[in-house]
């Protein structure tokens, strides 16, 4: 089974994506991730990547295909995947629908996590990250017992530059002109389910959950 997760930043995907990915054993591809890894590591699509990260703007579109579809060549990939985070645009989506069709494969369910704008904005911007272990925070949500200082092992708490409130809104004006078509073009294809992201994270796996059992 290949599915794709959709919604903008801050709307879940990651966390549905590795539920789901849980409960019905399939891989979670998360393109983020991926870069993250990428830069992290020093590769060369890593620092082609990098500009474009820390201005909130998509990767160009040849850098982001050719690191997916090498993860879609892997093993752990190989009974289906949950893409989280790609594709992006109609031209990614066209990519992969033909790398698919190659392995006699292709999308059976579009899932699409719909939160507002101003909710979106007061995830992302709450968002902090312990710079020693990477555990999660939220300064509303989930924040640490000591201001800045990681409940785990004492490290600082920092915001990612794509986390900061600028760079925030400009990765949503981003998602809404080029990623907000492909809710047009896999309704279109009759995959699309839309669930409500903003009902909560148990309600919102529920439901995903039951569009994947239930083909609905």
């Amino acid at each position: 089974m290949q599915i794709v997760l959709l919604g903008a930043p801050g709307a879940g995907k990651g966390t549905q994506a590795a539920s789901l990915g849980r409960e019905i054993g399939l891989a979670h591809i998360a393109s983020g991730d991926l870069f993250r890894q990428a830069e992290a590591s020093g590769s060369e699509l890593g620092k082609l990547a990098r500009p474009y990260m820390e201005k909130g703007l998509l990767v160009p579109d040849e850098i982001t295909i050719n690191l997916i579809l090498k993860q879609l060549a892997a093993p752990d990939c190989a009974a289906g995947c949950i893409l989280d985070g790609f594709p992006r645009n109609l031209e990614q989506a066209r990519a992969l629908d033909s790398a698919l069709a190659e392995q006699g494969k292709a999308i059976d369910k579009v899932l699409y996590i719909k939160v507002s704008t101003g909710e979106l904005l007061r995830r992302l911007s709450g968002r902090r990250i312990c710079r020693s272990c990477q555990a999660p925070y939220h300064v509303d949500d989930l924040p640490p017992k000591i201001e800045e200082k990681c409940d785990r092992c004492g490290g600082e708490l920092y915001q990612r530059a794509d986390d900061e409130e600028e760079t925030v809104r400009n990765r949503l004006e981003v998602y809404l002109a080029q990623t907000q078509p492909l809710i047009d073009y896999y309704a279109a294809a009759g995959k699309l389910v839309e669930v409500d992201g903003e009902k909560g994270v148990e309600q919102a796996t529920e439901e995903l959950l039951a569009a994947l059992r239930t083909g609905a």
